[in-house]
């Protein structure tokens, strides 16, 4: 999943937010430089990932950018999640998504002193842009694509994966129906 999936699959506890928000660039021994909560954030983090990759849903899904995105399909599925995740009304936060993002960006701010640098430096423009909130919008998936596509080491520059993506909008909609609803139930077992 993507960040507004794992911002949202935090439940409001801060800690778990930012170890959700960190755990990709946290590598090895790290962890150890983390209090419990935010190591149990990277670790939810973590298993979030890898109960999405396995999904059966998941792993049809990834079909649909298979032949643009290539080994890549599943990040482009994951952003792809976090579009849906940001329209969908039955998961909807009380607040409602604006509100939410806003709650969410002054928390991670609170943590400045401990984040990784690397997540600062993506954190100006997840904040400034906007991304939780914004993601509900096509124009913020093509752009999140292109960014992805940038740092993806063997993608051409004309790989035409936002137009695999509005293609099988339905399709890829539908996968998220099916799979989010699992996810979700899966992520509150794990956090407790």
């Amino acid at each position: 999943m993507n960040f507004l999936a794992h911002a949202y699959l935090s439940f409001g506890d801060p800690d778990i937010l930012i170890g959700n928000m960190i755990a990709d660039l946290v590598k090895g021994k790290q962890i150890e430089q983390y209090p419990e909560r935010i190591r149990h954030g990277i670790h939810i983090h973590r298993h979030i990932d890898a109960y999405t990759d396995s999904h059966p849903v998941t792993l049809r899904a990834m079909e649909v950018f298979r032949s643009s995105a290539h080994k890549y399909a599943g990040p482009f599925l994951d952003v792809s999640y976090d579009h849906f995740l940001a329209l969908d009304e039955l998961s909807e936060p009380e607040e409602g998504w604006k509100e939410f993002a806003a709650k969410c960006y002054s928390q991670i701010e609170q943590y400045a002193e401990i984040l990784p640098s690397k997540f600062c430096s993506m954190f100006m423009y997840m904040k400034s842009e906007d991304w939780f909130f914004n993601y509900r919008y096509n124009w913020m998936i093509e752009r999140s694509f292109d960014r992805l596509q940038q740092r993806a080491a063997y993608l051409p520059d004309n790989a035409h994966i936002f137009t695999d993506f509005e293609k099988h909008y339905k399709e890829i909609a539908d996968s998220y129906n099916e799979f989010f609803p699992d996810l979700k139930d899966y992520t509150k077992k794990i956090s407790l």
